[in-house]
């Protein structure tokens, strides 16, 4: 926001504020949470403290900022809560979207850096990767969570531990109990934290690098959620009408357990042998595209198959009561100009799911492609420059909340009471 903007809705972002930091237990701790949230809207190319500061006129206190955000006690986690309590009522969401973003960084020395692959990039690379959580629905999205990923090159138990890295953990405040762990087990922890605040949202959304995992699919319906999560085109499946049988027995040695008539097949494969025909067109929103349409603008449309499957592999047999695996739905899209299908999901929705919520649902995952760039290109996502675990999750938590507070701006404003940019 330019200066002129800021001063126009400061009443607005001191109420907004008041409300987000209420948990903070000092009024120095307030005042530099607004302090600092208002360097993160204003227009400049690094929102880290440094610069921040200097546009900040008599407010900018490099030292105390610098203090607040990396060294001053306060639990992100009580700050996350008030903005989840606070968006939940704006936003309306149907659904959690779980997703993962790279910060990259030229050295190895802050917390958790490690030479890793991220979508950022397109590639290996030097980074730390942050796992947020998100509320959303058809019309707005909010990052209220988040974990800060930690290698095995970090984690003192793993066989893969850097001595280097593992002796760099007290001095940038990495709290011991926390060791490696898995992206998609940060996800299912960050879902039992927002259901400690109160927050039950029935409905997940994620990704390959989270739905190719069965055991993350298996976690959400623990929990009682449904989901839609993408899956890679190597996945397995049998077909619904697919029915094991018992091979006879032998006279000797153990019983045989049932078994599928056929092997397993790719997902790609089954979709395939449905063949174009059973794909189906599907608008699921607008665009921000000038169109021809009666909204005047483009609607996103491709075509889809929805197809009913039983999900193969050990780890799914493993967990099946019964003898037969269980019915999912199995999506993919198919545009008319590609020969073969070019993504795939799976759900757990009901039987009867019409296919334009399949659609819908899968496709809510462009909000979150979008708080990312808002994050990172307007609101200094990826420009904290400290070292430190804490600071990281400080400097995390506040752009969420400027990112909000330009959310509710944006809805306020916005005739359909919706934040699409």
């Amino acid at each position: 926001m330019m200066a002129e903007e800021l001063a126009a809705v400061r009443c607005d972002l001191e109420d907004f504020a008041a409300e987000v930091f209420e948990p903070f237990a000092r009024a120095d701790q307030r005042r530099w949470g607004g302090v600092y949230l208002r360097g993160l809207l204003l227009d400049g190319r690094r929102k880290s403290v440094e610069p921040m500061a200097a546009r900040l006129g008599e407010d900018g206190n490099r030292q105390a900022l610098a203090h607040f955000i990396t060294i001053s006690p306060w639990d992100p986690a009580h700050v996350r809560a008030r903005l989840t309590w606070r968006m939940q009522q704006v936003i309306n969401p149907t659904a959690l979207v779980i997703d993962d973003t790279g910060f990259l960084k030229d050295g190895d020395s802050s917390a958790c850096v490690s030479r890793q692959y991220t979508g950022t990039a397109g590639k290996v690379t030097n980074c730390q990767a942050g796992v947020s959580l998100h509320l959303a629905s058809d019309g707005a999205s909010a990052a209220v969570d988040w974990r800060l990923f930690l290698p095995e090159s970090w984690d003192p138990a793993s066989p893969k531990a850097d001595p280097d890295k593992v002796a760099r953990r007290a001095p940038w405040g990495i709290p011991v109990e926390v060791g490696h762990v898995e992206k998609w087990q940060l996800a299912l922890d960050m879902i039992e934290e927002t259901r400690s605040w109160g927050i039950d949202i029935p409905l997940a959304v994620a990704d390959g690098g989270y739905g190719d995992t069965a055991a993350f699919r298996l976690g959400l319906e623990e929990r009682g959620l449904t989901y839609v999560v993408g899956i890679s085109t190597t996945t397995t499946a049998q077909p619904e009408e697919a029915q094991p049988h018992t091979p006879p027995y032998g006279g000797r040695g153990p019983r045989p357990r049932p078994v599928y008539p056929e092997p397993a097949r790719t997902v790609k494969n089954l979709v395939i042998a449905a063949g174009r025909k059973a794909a189906r067109p599907v608008q699921w929103r607008e665009g921000s595209r000038p169109g021809s349409g009666r909204s005047g603008v483009k609607r996103m449309y491709s075509r889809f198959v929805a197809l009913r499957i039983r999900p193969a592999g050990r780890e799914i047999r493993k967990n099946t009561d019964g003898l037969e695996l269980p019915v999912r739905w199995l999506l993919a899209e198919w545009p008319a100009d590609q020969s073969e299908p070019v993504q795939f999901w799976l759900s757990n929705l009901p039987a009867d799911t019409a296919l334009a919520t399949l659609v819908r649902t899968a496709k809510l995952r462009w909000r979150i492609e979008h708080d990312y760039r808002e994050m990172k290109q307007a609101l200094g996502l990826a420009h904290f420059e400290g070292r430190t675990w804490r600071g990281w999750h400080h400097h995390v938590t506040l752009v969420s909340v400027a990112h909000a507070f330009c959310t509710l701006q944006r809805m306020t404003r916005s005739p359909k009471g919706t934040a699409s940019a």
